[in-house]
């Protein structure tokens, strides 16, 4: 699994698939290119301090780490935007809220917003 981070990934992933959640935002474009998953993860200045943000980033990226990968369909891209109620919710219901994002997006049933 690699990173994304080029603004122009972010942007093409921005105008796919979405779901929403109460701790994240899960956004999800498929590639054609035969490449590997990969992951990015972004949480803006409205969440709080630049402390706060990093600790929801290293959250949302324990969480990817965390999360069952035969769930995460190859040649894929993925954003993980946070949310404030990341700082404070239960991990373990945060892994099962991207357990069914990812559920979500395989089965086709998200709409994008």
């Amino acid at each position: 699994m690699e990173r994304l981070r080029q603004r122009a990934d972010f942007v093409a992933v921005a105008g796919a698939a979405r779901v929403n959640g109460p701790a994240f935002v899960l956004q999800s474009r498929r590639r054609g290119d035969g490449g590997p998953i990969r992951v990015g993860f972004t949480v803006t200045k409205k969440i709080g301090t630049a402390t706060e943000r990093n600790r929801i980033r290293r959250r949302l990226r324990e969480l990817v780490r965390q999360a069952d990968q035969a769930l995460i369909p190859p040649q894929s891209d993925y954003v993980l935007v946070g949310r404030r109620p990341a700082l404070t919710r239960d991990f373990a219901v945060m892994l099962g809220d991207l357990r069914s994002a990812l559920d979500r997006i395989a089965r086709g049933s998200s709409k994008p917003d």
